[in-house]
């Protein structure tokens, strides 16, 4: 029993008796273990782990964790070195004064580690047997615990470098954080300041409060009632009218230019007046529930209008005489229905949020703005054929707009908000009495059907006169019908080519910019946060569903946002959905009723063409006043905005020199469109030659390719350039609360689930 080392430590370790050298070393064989027990500390990690696990004369079972093992170790060579042998230091390893009164650390037991949940001792062993194995060895290298100190200094290294990747990636989180709050602030105080320098709004104090709880491109706008609230029934039917009555211009004279253009007659110009106003009214309902939910109206927009007329005028179709409405209607509807394909295709895709990382306001001003002055041939050349209509109803609305614009009657700037339906009653009222009064009759002429002078000589020269001036000149409210219901496809099915439908196609994505611009625009003026990636991708996404509706029904252009629609909730400050939508209701009735859109139609062409004079003017303010976001005075922004509208307006006078091969007689305003097929460029294929002659003589679209270009390339500051929330590819989404006005119905969104992978 004395021979054994263990038993004896183990004995040692129970009575705390001295052991002797005199006994412990009196037989060979007992030299023999003691020195197999000395030898421990540079035998294989498995012997130094067994001789603690397997000894039951230690005084613990053979079933305990081997970490405890490890203190047994520990313990034994403790126990060894306190009965200060030198023979014992030596085999040991042990080196110094071992009755020093400083505590040896370098054999500390390990502490042992708290068991794991579930498993039991079995599960203990399993889970830290790397580091028991590890303790061991740090006891057991050449006495000095070495093994310990690595794999203490290995753990304190990892845990130290993993600290310190926590630590950067805090700082890097925080660094990002404060540039978004500086940019923000940034473009807050910038804003505030545009703000305070808009009309009634200037001087000190004037400007709206921005603070850092709201979105920083917004402002305080006075509004009478908000975008999701109920002004009452009353005021929702005034404010419902109110909005169509405003822009009823954009609705009306697109198809008093186009119809005529295609060969219509009147009574296909009231047809194609009670179609629009039914899309109208239905695409704007489906838009404030599905799309972007801003109060805006959906329309027959100006910027189809010159791809139309295009189309109309190709060589194919010059020449017809029977039907020649319904072959052109049917080839703009097909060409209208590709390019409304691929516009849901870019909003509901998600490309539309990659698109926008290129569009900032000094590309949507000059584009915006080509739309209303491509049409400049058009305007006084017709309104002066009848000045003594014209030039009444010019004034007329300049009067109401500029001078007579902060007169309030019940609390509305009414010559302001109603400056064009009103001229036109006005005036309108003023030609009746001319007609009726014999001031168009000529000696010789038919004064009842104009058209029907044309073979007689001295009525000739008096023809134009009493066709632009004379309001009975129509026939349209003779013939048309008091109920008619437009329907899918009245024209006959759509005819698909290749060289209008990449027409179309280009033309939507100018449509969509043109649409962007207002999305911004309006959630300033409605005290919104600017719509984020998503919301504008939505409502791109359904504008073409609602182009598509359009081309199905045959209005002759697509549908999209109409821009003249913000000047109307800059002034009316009424931005309720419900008055909106109350609104369309009465627009879909009304299209009901055929004799209202004959009414529109039987509108003198010399009135037309004046309040287009206006109505187009207002457009190009309406892009060229997206500069305020800019630094405008930034010769930077001068100089791409001012070489964009002249390259607009040269490059398509270029292309539109080449008169077509033909001697029909045009009107001198459809000219440059007649002669967009017969362009310079020359190709195997003649529909990439009408394709490419068509674009490039369009003015609208020149002026997007060349903004484009070089507001991307020309370098310059964030806020030199005006970027957009929307359009920063680093830019946070805003608070939860501030979008809420976006949200889709709840019943509504879930059908809607599919699109969260696309950020919509």
């Amino acid at each position: 029993m004395a021979s054994d080392p263990a038993r004896l430590v183990a004995k040692k370790q129970g009575s705390r008796s001295t052991l002797h050298r005199r006994s412990f070393f009196s037989h060979g064989k007992t030299m023999s273990l003691f020195c197999l027990v000395a030898a421990l500390p540079s035998a294989s990690p498995w012997w130094r782990v067994w001789v603690g696990i397997r000894d039951p004369d230690l005084g613990w079972d053979p079933r305990v964790s081997k970490r405890e093992g490890a203190c047994a170790v520990c313990r034994l060579q403790e126990s060894i070195k306190s009965k200060n042998n030198n023979m014992q230091d030596k085999w040991l390893g042990l080196d110094g004064d071992l009755s020093s009164t400083k505590p040896d650390t370098r054999f500390e037991c390990p502490d042992p580690a708290p068991a794991p949940a579930r498993g039991g001792r079995a599960g203990a062993r399993r889970a830290n047997g790397v580091e028991r194995v590890a303790a061991v060895n740090g006891v057991a290298r050449n006495g000095n615990g070495g093994g310990a100190h690595a794999a203490a200094g290995a753990e304190a290294r990892k845990k130290a470098e993993e600290a310190e990747a926590k630590r950067k990636a805090e700082e890097a989180e925080a660094r990002r954080k404060k540039e978004e709050e500086e940019r923000d602030a940034e473009l807050a105080a910038y804003y505030q300041e545009q703000w305070a320098n808009e009309e009634d709004g200037g001087g000190e104090g004037g400007a709206p409060a921005v603070t850092s709880e709201t979105a920083p491109l917004y402002g305080e706008s006075g509004l009478r009632c908000g975008v999701t609230e109920n002004p009452g029934w009353v005021p929702l039917i005034f404010y419902g009218i109110q909005h169509y009555l405003s822009i009823a211009g954009s609705l009306v004279f697109v198809p008093l230019i186009l119809v005529p253009t295609m060969g219509g007659s009147d009574e296909d110009t009231a047809t194609v007046i009670s179609t629009i106003l039914l899309v109208s009214g239905l695409t704007t309902i489906l838009h404030t529930f599905f799309g972007s939910r801003l109060p805006l109206i959906q329309g027959s927009s100006f910027v189809y209008l010159a791809p139309a007329l295009v189309i109309s005028n190709s060589e194919e179709f010059r020449n017809l005489s029977e039907n020649k409405f319904k072959h052109i209607m049917r080839e703009l509807q097909g060409a209208i229905l590709v390019g409304s394909v691929f516009q849901i295709i870019l909003g509901y895709s998600g490309l539309m949020s990659l698109f926008l990382r290129l569009i900032n306001p000094v590309v949507v001003a000059p584009t915006i703005a080509a739309v209303g002055l491509a049409f400049f041939s058009y305007g006084f050349p017709q309104a002066g054929s009848c000045v003594e209509i014209s030039m009444p109803l010019i004034l007329l609305v300049l009067l109401c707009t500029l001078y007579l614009r902060k007169v309030s009657l019940f609390g509305n700037r009414i010559f302001l908000i109603y400056a064009v339906p009103f001229s036109v009653a006005v005036v309108w009222a003023y030609a009746f009495f001319l007609t009726a009064g014999g001031a168009y009759n000529f000696k010789g002429c038919n004064s009842n059907i104009p058209s029907s002078n044309i073979l007689m000589d001295s009525c000739k020269r008096h023809l134009e006169t009493m066709r632009r001036c004379r309001t009975d000149a129509s026939n349209a409210w003779r013939t048309a019908a008091w109920v008619r219901v437009p329907y899918p496809f009245q024209w006959g099915p759509p005819t698909f080519h290749f060289k209008t439908s990449i027409i179309m196609v280009i033309v939507s994505l100018v449509a969509s910019v043109d649409s962007l611009s207002s999305y911004h625009a309006t959630s300033l003026l409605v005290n919104l946060s600017p719509p984020t990636r998503g919301v504008v991708s939505r409502g791109i996404g359904f504008e073409g569903i609602s182009t598509l509706i359009a081309g199905v029904w045959g209005t002759g252009t697509g549908s999209t946002t109409l821009t003249e629609n913000i000047h109307t909730l800059e002034n009316t400050k009424m931005a309720s959905r419900r008055a909106l939508q109350f609104g369309a209701v009465l627009l879909v009735i009304f299209s009901f009723f055929g004799k209202i859109g004959a009414l529109l139609a039987s509108i003198p062409v010399a009135l037309a063409a004046s309040v287009l004079c206006f109505t187009w003017a207002l457009i190009v303010a309406l892009g060229l006043s997206t500069l305020r976001y800019t630094q405008a005075a930034s010769s930077r922004n001068m100089i791409i905005v001012g070489f964009t509208l002249f390259i607009s307006m040269s490059v398509p006078a270029y292309f539109q020199q080449y008169e077509p091969s033909t001697n029909l007689i045009l009107p001198s305003y459809l000219l440059p469109y007649a002669a967009a097929s017969s362009g310079p460029v020359r190709s195997g294929s003649n529909g990439l030659n009408f394709a490419v002659n068509a674009l490039l003589s369009i003015n609208v679209v020149v002026a997007l390719l060349v903004a484009l270009i070089l507001d991307n390339t020309v370098p310059g500051s964030r806020q030199e350039r005006g970027v957009y929330i929307w359009s920063d590819p680093n830019s946070l989404e805003m608070d939860p609360a501030s979008l809420e006005p976006y949200r889709l119905p709840e019943k509504i969104s879930c059908w809607f689930r599919w699109a969260k992978c696309v950020g919509i």
